[in-house]
């Protein structure tokens, strides 16, 4: 089960910065994490979890294999993009490939880097960015409606349906929303929408990319836009690209020295994944052992049976029960042995919801 995190910006917010930073990461996971493969524009990194160290520690395990997110590095949008200008085209087919965007704003001052619009603003940058995907959003609604309506006169309820739900974010896109901020009724309804695929639907993730002084602070830039994010419902994230970068070509004990006298506790881009992980509404289960331990991504309010799919169909399929220990129970017990003596390894069915950091055992018939 893959996720991806498209990386979006204008032209010299840092984007490229901070995704090369991301990719030398990935790289540098390799050499434990044998998942960890890196394509010109791709990076597959780890998503940090010290819950996982604390269970392979107890666990024994030979092995850590953690929990991962891709993120893509999007070609820069300009001003004009639904209208392919400049990249437009591609940059708008790529985003409809993502689960999620991550969009670098710019709020940092530097006279050597031109600003492609004159001025540093990022609220501003933001809703151009956001602009030119209502505008492609609206033209595709646009396009689908109009049949669906005729439909929906001759007695096709379900076309009905779909063009009064249309109509919705139509008006939401026209009064220069995005269509995340739609309210759904229920999760038909939500699935209904992200059904039509639409780009401003997806859920955003604003990385404030600072100046070095402001890594561990923020800035009057950030603020501005974590007030705007708020409002949207959306995150953000403080990084600077340029401390990133550093952090990036140094070792373990060499990056925990730096971060010190910045006064920073870890890595912008650990924070950036995390944040990232929970825009996406997923979790992490495990599952360990002397052989190794490792985690697994399911999305919050998976059952037990789903969430032994991703393991293997088969698991899914031929699913009897799973027992299942929770982590601070786990860690505090000293293991699985211990849990099950104090009582605290339940054997759930399969309409047991999964939790985050589970630590869970699969039954299951072939």
């Amino acid at each position: 089960m893959g996720f991806k995190c498209g990386i979006v910006g204008l032209p010299n917010v840092g984007k490229s910065t901070l995704f090369n930073a991301l990719t030398k990461t990935a790289a540098a996971q390799a050499a434990n994490y044998p998942f960890c493969t890196i394509e010109p524009n791709t990076g597959d990194v780890a998503v940090p979890d010290p819950r996982m160290d604390a269970i392979a520690k107890i666990a024994g395990s030979k092995e850590l294999i953690p929990t991962r997110l891709t993120f893509v590095d999007i070609a820069g949008l300009v001003r004009g993009a639904s209208k392919g200008e400049g990249l437009g085209n591609q940059f708008l087919a790529n985003i409809r490939e993502v689960d999620a965007i991550v969009h670098v704003l710019r709020c940092f001052e530097d006279d050597d880097i031109t600003h492609v619009e004159g001025k540093i603003d990022p609220v501003t940058d933001a809703e151009t960015v956001e602009t030119e995907l209502m505008i492609s959003d609206m033209e595709s609604l646009e396009r689908r409606v109009a049949n669906l309506r005729k439909r929906g006169q001759t007695g096709d309820k379900d076309a009905k349906l779909q063009a009064a739900l249309m109509d919705r974010l139509l008006e939401l896109l026209h009064d220069g929303k995005p269509g995340r901020m739609l309210e759904v009724a229920d999760d038909e309804e939500r699935k209904a929408v992200n059904g039509l695929n639409l780009l401003t639907t997806k859920p955003v993730l604003y990385i404030c990319n600072v100046d070095e002084e402001s890594a561990a602070t923020g800035n009057k830039f950030s603020k501005a836009v974590e007030e705007m994010a708020e409002k949207q419902g959306a995150g953000a994230v403080v990084i600077s690209a340029a401390i990133e970068a550093e952090i990036s070509q140094l070792d373990a004990d060499e990056q925990a020295e730096f971060l010190e006298t910045l006064s920073l506790e870890e890595p912008g881009l650990d924070r950036m994944i995390r944040a990232g992980y929970d825009l996406l509404h997923l979790i992490t289960y495990f599952t360990a052992g002397p052989k190794e331990t490792r985690a697994w991504t399911v999305t919050r309010g998976c059952k037990a049976p789903q969430a032994a799919g991703v393991i293997h169909t088969d698991f899914e399929r031929g699913f009897i029960r799973a027992q299942t220990i929770a982590y601070n129970d786990y860690v505090t017990l000293g293991g699985e042995t211990a849990a099950k003596e104090a009582g605290k390894a339940r054997d759930e069915g399969k309409e047991y919801v999964v939790q985050d950091g589970d630590v869970m055992l699969f039954k299951f018939n072939t």
